[in-house]
């Protein structure tokens, strides 16, 4: 059977548009595995990068770990450290007392012609209250009998004159007939306390004052 060059036309025809379709197939498919390469590239790199990431989130947790473990340890110290503070104050206190008890009768005597056997904490009801006073003593000047009440603070300032006021307003209640003397007594003396004391006749003593 011979070939008519119609039919070889034809053959030659489809056999050019298939070469064609295959060459831009070709290409087309190159295209896509380019592609598909520089996508691979990307998620490696995208890869990478949640590492380091997720390395970093690590790391913060650890060192957020670390800081929380400081901060109870932190914590925990302040906490110690204020049952120490507590514990010197009431050292502190008691020796002050201890100091007071010896120095403060001769101070009155000298600068205030008043003469008070002792000095000793206690306790005085006061309009159903309870009231505690570190320094009390009953003094005599002349014939007059006087009120003594003090109080001990390491270092004293105007805050703590103010403070000390209340206490002796309530005792100055409890002893309406008497004339109540306060007084502090204290390591060191603010300037601010020699002026709030003066305004309500109250003493401040230091234990380097003669």
């Amino acid at each position: 059977m011979s070939i008519t060059p119609e039919l070889y036309e034809f053959i030659v025809k489809v056999v050019e548009d298939k070469v064609r379709e295959i060459k831009v197939t070709r290409k087309e498919f190159d295209k896509l595995t380019s592609a598909v390469k520089d996508l691979a590239e990307k998620i490696n790199t995208l890869a990478e990068t949640l590492n380091i990431f997720s390395s970093r989130v690590d790391m913060l947790a650890e060192a957020q770990a670390r800081t929380e473990g400081s901060v109870q340890q932190l914590s925990n110290a302040v906490r110690e450290l204020a049952v120490q503070v507590g514990r010197l104050s009431d050292t502190v206190g008691f020796g002050l007392e201890d100091i007071a008890r010896v120095m403060v009768p001769g101070w009155f005597e000298r600068h205030m012609n008043i003469y008070v056997e002792d000095l000793t904490p206690t306790f005085v009801n006061i309009d159903g209250e309870e009231v505690q006073i570190n320094l009390f003593g009953i003094g005599k000047r002349d014939s007059e009998e006087i009120v003594i009440v003090g109080e001990c603070k390491s270092r004293i300032y105007a805050r703590e004159v103010r403070q000390f006021l209340r206490i002796l307003e309530k005792v100055r209640r409890a002893f309406p007939d008497k004339d109540v003397l306060g007084f502090l007594f204290g390591y060191l003396v603010h300037p601010s306390a020699q002026v709030e004391a003066e305004k309500h006749k109250v003493k401040v003593i230091a234990t380097y004052m003669r």
